[in-house]
Parts: C-alpha cells; structure tokens; sequence
C-alpha cells in the first residue's frame, strides 16, 4: 500500500468538544427580612387594633347618651390626658405618674414571686419525687390554696407590723401554690428511662437533680411560673386598695373615693397591659429555656 492511500485512509482530526451551558431558571426573589417582619407584625397587630377600635366606637356610642353612668372615651382623654400622656410626672408624694405607681407595685409583686418561685419549685420538687412527703404535704397545700388572698392580708398585717411586708407576704401565699402543683406534677411525670439512665452513670443526687429532673420538668415549672405571675399582679392590685402606699392598687381606690371614673379606667388599662407584658416575658423566657417546649 502507498503512503499516499495511508493517508487518504486517516481520519479526519476531531474537533474539540463545546460547552453548552444550559440557562438556569431563575428563582423569584426572597423576600426581604423588612418585609417578612412588616408582614407578621401587620398579622399581629392590625386585627386587634380594629377589634379594638370597633370597641371604643360602640363604647362612646353608648356612654354619649345623657343617662349613661360611664364616661365614653371622648371624656376619658379629656379628664385624664396627663395620666395618659406622661405616666412618670412628679407633683408631690402623693401625685405621682401611673408609671411610677405600676413600678412600685411590680417591685412587690418581683420580691412576693420570687420568693415563692424558689420555694415553690424546691418544695414541688420534694413532693414530687417523695410519696411520703405527696401523702403528708398535699392535702395541706390543697386546703390552704383554696383561702383568698386577701383573706391573708389580716394575719399578715399582725404578723409585720407593716404594709410593704405584709402586700410581699399575700403574694408570695397567692402564687406558690401553681408553682409547687405543676412542679410536683411534672417530677412525678419524668420518664422511667431517665431515672434508669441515672442510676446507669451513677449521678448523685445534685446532678440527677440539674441535669435530669429540671430539664425534664421544665415545662410544668414554667406553665406554674406562669399562672402565678399572673395571680401575683392580681393579689397587690387587691391588697394595695388595703394597705396603702403609691402603688396601682391604692391609686385605684383613691380614685373611687374621688370620683374619678376616667382615673380608674386608665388605670385599668395599665394593669392589663402589664399582667400581659409579665405572662409574656415569663412565657418567653420559658420558651428559650425548654428550647419551645413549654406552651408559649
């Protein structure tokens, strides 16, 4: 064969190969972290404040009139614009902010919770985890939740000699009881396994205690945490209209003895806005610690 039909036999040399770069489709857009914000703060905000607003319009339709007992809201803003205005003005001793009122009595109501949220869970936890201490301490603690708050008032009054101790003292009885239930209830409820677990890496008794019991009872802590903030705010409120002093409560009564309907009603508004702000932050706290597990 002839090296002319060598090469006419060769094959042509091969082309290099293209890239085709298929179009990606593009996605929409994520919304902005503004827009997602704005968004659930309207869903959060926008139907209460109709709601709301629908109920200050029947409200001033039906205290317009000139046989109406209650002031409408019109009146409301005109008689106690200061309180509304500026809740932390300082006349004198006596006249005071709301503001500086709602302060006073939430010191109160931070010691008296405190003290029976510390009790409460210790004592919770020995009733939960003893069935002697179940048998002897709960049908005490089911007698003595079941007595009024203020009908503690007297007994503390003779007790401290003083009104500042004496309101602490009926909030710190009124809450300790949710506090030492749920605590009992959610120790008795600890899982078989995570007792068996302990006994497995031989945890003494404060370890069981920080790393087993608290967490898993964690949820039924924090939903008596819960019920009792709010019992607390509710007890100084009726015990301060008692004792005396600069707080919500007294200012309440104050008022009532003045005259001052539209007094009362803005402050009314206050102690509902703060009990709700307080089972908030107690609800939310729990939320973080129970990592969601607690009803928020």
């Amino acid at each position: 064969m002839s090296l002319t039909a060598l090469k006419s036999e060769t094959p042509p040399p091969r082309k290099s190969a293209e890239i085709v770069r298929l179009a990606v489709p593009r996605r929409a857009a994520a919304p902005s972290r503004i827009v997602k914000l704005a968004h659930n703060l309207g869903v959060a905000v926008v139907p209460p404040a109709i709601v709301l607003l629908l109920l200050l319009g029947i409200w001033e339709l039906a205290c317009s009139g000139p046989g109406a007992t209650l002031p409408p809201p019109s009146t409301i803003w005109s008689e106690a614009r200061d309180l509304i205005i500026d809740p932390f003005f300082v006349n004198g001793p006596q006249d005071i902010g709301l503001g500086w009122r709602v302060l006073t009595s939430l010191q109160r109501v931070a010691i008296g919770f405190g003290l029976a949220a510390a009790v409460g869970i210790v004592l919770g936890v020995v009733v939960g985890q003893s069935v002697w201490a179940m048998r002897g301490l709960d049908p005490i603690f089911q007698v003595l939740r079941t007595v009024p708050p203020l009908a503690w008032l007297p007994i503390a009054l003779a007790a401290f000699r003083d009104s500042n101790p004496s309101a602490v003292f009926v909030i710190f009885i009124t809450a300790i009881w949710p506090v030492i239930i749920n605590t009992a209830v959610g120790v008795r409820n600890i899982p078989q396994d995570y007792r068996n677990v302990a006994k497995v890496l031989r945890l003494n008794p404060l370890e069981f205690f920080a790393k087993i019991m608290l967490p898993a009872a964690a949820p039924y802590i924090f939903t008596g945490l819960r019920i009792g903030v709010g019992l607390s705010w509710l007890a100084i409120v009726a015990a301060e209209m008692l004792t005396g002093g600069v707080g919500i409560g007294f200012f309440i009564w104050d008022a009532w003895n003045s005259s001052r309907l539209s007094d009362i009603i803005v402050a009314l508004v206050y102690i509902g806005v703060v009990g709700f702000v307080l089972d908030r932050v107690v609800a939310g706290i729990g939320a973080f610690i129970t990592r969601g597990t607690a009803a928020a």
